[in-house]
């Protein structure tokens, strides 16, 4: 990210106190309010993310998630049901 070009805007609007705190630590770490900024939240988004996007299972919920993906599909009448109406522009026999 430090080799890359900063080329994005994103505004806040914020607090007279929010923005006096974030002052106040950029300055403790001799930072710009933009820099200290952005890299706090992108730690925190880093943070966020991999909740979302990667998760752990144990052996046991594994073979469990392993066999419901061998699975074949239940049978859902009322989905059948539903894609083989016509739609709501259609005309029947069109």
């Amino acid at each position: 990210m430090a080799n890359a070009t900063r080329s994005e805007k994103l505004d806040l609007r914020l607090t007279p106190e929010a923005k006096r705190v974030l002052n106040a630590a950029a300055q403790a770490e001799r930072r710009s309010v933009s820099e200290f900024v952005l890299e706090s939240a992108l730690i925190r988004a880093q943070e966020t993310l991999p909740d979302r996007q990667h998760f752990g299972l144990d052996a046991e919920r594994w073979q469990a998630f392993l066999a419901a993906l061998d699975a074949p599909p239940r049978p859902l009448p009322r989905l059948k049901r539903l894609l083989n109406e016509p739609g709501l522009f259609e005309h029947p026999g069109e």
